[in-house]
């Protein structure tokens, strides 16, 4: 009987057994030559620096993408609440008012006009969560104060001066920043609102087309009615009372059809201007989030040797000048042949450039002073303070020229005007002090305050008011007189030229009857303060003087009524 193997035993037992025959023998692998192999490594490092460079250039763009996007993310954190209905109102309240208001002068109308644009943006910061602070209610109120001054005075520059300065506080109050940066850029947060205030508004009339119309429209409604109710009613009662009538077309705007473009465009312009303050009330700019590197920190030798040498040459400068003061202009006079009013002059501009320059190195010192212990912090504060106690006597020796000098020729604008800048460089300089002891931390909101303050003291006292009284002294103390200049001078002039004798008092008031007689009847909204005096003492006490008597004292450039030289 024959025994069977399992399935496979024979092919085990085989490979444990006899080898396979052999196959034909496997050829060698080709080697590279020398220069093959310089090819392929030159290959390589292509591709590896062509890698890195592609790697860095997708780092660069993610990094200026990072950028860009935390700038925005860091200045406006988050997106305003949707907005309110009252603010849309506010906003068409305060377009209306200009476009009704703004159209015939300024006046009180843009006070007028700017109300219901802080109301649109209080109830825009009360959407958001936000809270007036103490700071906050400073600028508003600031703000508001300023836009008083066109309603006050006639003259444009000081009015213009108070627009910008009101426009300033404004942005402060909307954007609360508290350092240099956000001081100085928070204006600019307009420019960026008016644009996105518009379509947020678009959004939300659309939000309240689409699903909430009804909480819109019956306002809408109900202020199409109320007009209507107003226009028919005013006028059947105007229409049966002539007295009624008259203080009726008194307060109510006249407008035609020839100024229509201008009345389209205020509107345009007081609802942009109010949806922008709203927008930067509902979500400022966070400009205080904007830093600026401190300079690198010099040592004691090399930082306050100029410093020191600056302040020995105005201790010599201010040593020359309490000499001239307790010697007299006739020592002077004798040393360089200048009379007083000449050598006031000859120094003037170059002590208040010498006044800006000094802040201007006060403020890189701070940049570049030693940092590096209590020892360089006494030191700055010597230094620099030495240098600002030395600089107030020289604004002071600056004022005092210009006082010498408006005793001989008379005060003008330009010479009002830089002595008002003079004075607050030196309120400048006393808040530097006041920030060396206190801290500096409030010093950029000090800053700000104080030319607000000085815009509207300035505003409020009539520069023109004050350059015609100081003339007119000067008349009745030296009897001298530049009658021509008076003709540049607006309405805020005439309570002080009034008290001039004829026929000085009619030539000096000639240019300026001439400007109202061509302005016309102005409403009350148009018309200033200073407008309205000058108007009734021009209707009390006309002028009556011929235009060849006024040229013959002087006033050659008077600008006759009809421009045929005659009354």
């Amino acid at each position: 009987m024959t025994e069977q193997k399992p399935d496979g035993a024979d092919g085990v037992d085989g490979a444990k057994g006899a080898a396979a025959p052999p196959g034909p023998a496997a050829a060698p692998p080709a080697q590279p030559t020398v220069e093959q192999a310089r090819m392929a490594q030159h290959w390589e490092r292509q591709r590896y620096w062509e890698a890195q460079q592609a790697a860095r250039q997708a780092e660069r763009l993610a990094r200026k993408r990072a950028r860009a996007d935390g700038w925005s993310t860091a200045l406006r954190p988050a997106e305003p609440a949707p907005i309110r209905t009252g603010t849309l109102i506010a906003a068409l309240v305060s377009g209306v008012a200009a476009a009704l208001l703004l159209g015939d002068g300024v006046g009180p109308g843009l006070l007028i006009a700017a109300v219901p644009a802080v109301a649109a943006a209080c109830v825009a910061a009360r959407a958001a969560g936000r809270r007036p602070r103490p700071w906050t209610l400073v600028w508003a109120v600031g703000s508001l104060a300023l836009l008083v001054v066109p309603a006050l005075r006639e003259s444009a520059w000081p009015s213009t001066l108070a627009v910008l300065a009101a426009i300033g506080l404004g942005a402060l109050a909307l954007s609360g920043s508290r350092t240099w940066p956000g001081v100085l850029l928070s204006p600019l947060g307009f420019l960026e609102a008016a644009p996105t205030g518009l379509r947020w508004a678009w959004q939300g009339l659309r939000a309240r087309r689409g699903g909430n119309g009804r909480d819109w429209w019956p306002v809408v409604r109900a202020g199409g009615v109320g007009l209507a109710l107003l226009v028919v009613f005013g006028t059947l009662f105007a229409s049966a009372d002539a007295a009624f009538a008259d203080v009726l077309g008194g307060l109510v705007p006249e407008v035609s059809g020839s100024d229509g473009p201008v009345r389209v465009l205020l509107f345009v312009l007081g609802v942009v201007v109010a949806l922008a303050a709203a927008r930067a009330a509902g979500a400022p700019l966070r400009w205080d989030r904007v830093t600026v590197a401190a300079g690198k920190p010099r040592s004691r030798v090399e930082w306050a040797l100029p410093l020191v040498l600056l302040d020995l040459l105005f201790a010599g400068f201010i040593g020359v000048q309490l000499a001239v003061l307790l010697g007299g202009y006739d020592k002077v006079k004798e040393r360089t042949g200048l009379l007083p009013a000449e050598y006031a002059r000859q120094g003037f501009w170059q002590l208040l450039w010498a006044t800006v320059l000094t802040l201007v190195v006060i403020g890189l010192a701070l940049r570049w002073a030693p940092r590096s212990g209590p020892g360089d912090k006494r030191l700055v504060r010597g230094v620099l303070g030495a240098l600002c106690l030395l600089t107030l006597v020289v604004v002071a020796s600056a004022v005092r020229r210009m006082d010498f000098y408006v005793h001989a020729f008379g005060l003008t604008r330009l010479r009002v005007s830089v002595v008002t800048m003079e004075l607050w460089l030196g309120v400048v300089i006393v808040l530097i002090i006041a920030a060396g002891i206190f801290g500096a931390r409030w010093l950029p909101r000090a800053v700000m305050a104080s030319a607000g303050v000085t815009v509207l003291v300035f505003g409020l006292l009539s520069p023109d008011g004050m350059i015609a009284e100081s003339n007119v002294t000067r008349f009745e103390e030296q009897g001298e007189i530049d009658l021509a200049y008076f003709q540049s001078l607006s309405a805020d002039a005439v309570p002080a030229l009034d008290r001039l004798p004829e026929p000085e008092r009619s030539c000096a008031l000639r240019g300026i009857n001439n400007d109202l007689a061509a302005e016309g009847e102005v409403p009350w909204y148009g018309m200033s303060l200073g407008d309205r005096r000058a108007r009734e003492i021009l209707r009390e006490r006309p002028v009556k003087v011929l235009y060849d008597t006024c040229a013959g004292l002087g006033t050659s450039t008077v600008r006759p009524a009809d421009g045929s030289g005659g009354r």
